[in-house]
């Protein structure tokens, strides 16, 4: 990595957290940090759930899954929008009017606390394995990347798939325990623009590398 991509990179992530957190350090109360004041636009929530679920696994994993295996996977993708429709249009105006936290504190007020603990658990147990893979993935590339040993950091004495894990985590977990829900979504916001930006530059340079003698669509075939 040259001087121009280290500052590119610590710039970007030193912003994106630092500007979400400075952002919503007045996050004084559960309401506030849960809920964000219920102040956050429609628009940023919206581009906050996408970053959510187009993680840095899905650019690494889906590509692969499609040249090794083809497109079939995709169709599982078009089941999304239609619950995500039904989400907003049943849970979502329930959920604001019964003044509910989560979705298991819902769960507890329509059958037992017993039902909110087991369901609670399970999501955490899920969430937990599914983040560490989400941050374990983009740490392999990472890795490569960033060229630890020219930083005069010796692979044989650290382990810098840890390191790059531990670094990455933290990053998260300082702006999510400043902010709350508020610096979630402005910082993913942001991030989604960037996400946006690479899909965008990647698409044209696939299609602009593409062999004088094949086309878009014998590509796609």
């Amino acid at each position: 990595m040259t001087g121009l991509d280290w500052f590119i990179l610590i710039g970007t992530l030193s912003f994106i957290v630092g500007y979400g957190s400075w952002k919503t350090r007045k996050s004084k109360n559960l309401e506030s940090y849960l809920l964000g004041d219920r102040s956050m636009k429609w628009w940023t929530i919206g581009l906050s759930i996408m970053a959510t679920q187009a993680s840095a696994i899905t650019f690494l994993s889906t590509p692969g899954q499609a040249y090794d295996d083809g497109m079939r996977f995709v169709q599982f993708y078009f089941g999304l929008p239609i619950a995500m429709v039904i989400i907003s249009a049943v849970f979502v105006p329930l959920y604001h009017r019964m003044k509910v936290y989560t979705a298991y504190e819902f769960l507890e007020s329509r059958f037992d606390v017993r039902l909110r603990v087991l369901t609670a658990f399970l999501f955490l147990v899920q969430r937990g394995l599914a983040a560490g893979f989400t941050i374990f993935a983009p740490s392999l590339v990472l890795c490569t990347i960033l060229d630890w040993e020219s930083l005069g950091i010796d692979p044989g004495r650290v382990n810098v798939l840890y390191l790059t894990n531990i670094i990455i985590g933290a990053l998260v977990i300082l702006y999510t325990m400043i902010g709350g829900t508020k610096a979630v979504n402005l910082t993913q916001k942001q991030q989604m623009f960037v996400i946006f930006l690479g899909m965008i530059a990647a698409g044209y340079m696939v299609v602009h590398m593409l062999p004088e003698k094949v086309s878009f669509i014998d590509a796609v075939s």
